[in-house]
């Protein structure tokens, strides 16, 4: 079984967006993560919370990056005989949860671990 024209295209479309919108997600992270300069004119405590919130946004950074990744790497997929395919089981994955999360490789079962 295969998706259809339509599906396809949903996907596809769906691919497209949301690697735009992880783009302008990564490009606003990258400004927060920014060095502290220490010259700033900020109290301590507000200097320990910009720290603090640097590291979680870093962490967001990462996440986004990885994401923007396995986006691209299902863009470069997508004419290929064995794109929507899970990577673990080979069933096809439901085209519900690839709109969801298009840069999915795995099926429910297998990224559930069951």
């Amino acid at each position: 079984m295969s998706y259809s024209e339509n599906e396809l295209s949903d996907i596809k479309i769906k691919i497209l967006s949301e690697i735009d919108k992880t783009s302008e997600a990564l490009k606003k992270l990258e400004e927060l993560t920014k060095p502290i300069s220490p010259e700033n004119a900020i109290g301590r405590v507000s200097r320990m919370d910009a720290i603090n919130n640097r590291s979680i946004n870093e962490a967001a950074l990462e996440k986004t990056s990885q994401k923007l990744k396995h986006l691209k790497v299902a863009l470069s997929k997508f004419n290929d005989n064995d794109f929507g395919l899970c990577r673990r089981c080979n069933q096809q994955i439901p085209v519900g949860r690839i709109i969801l999360m298009p840069q999915t490789n795995l099926c429910v079962s297998c990224a559930s671990g069951l």
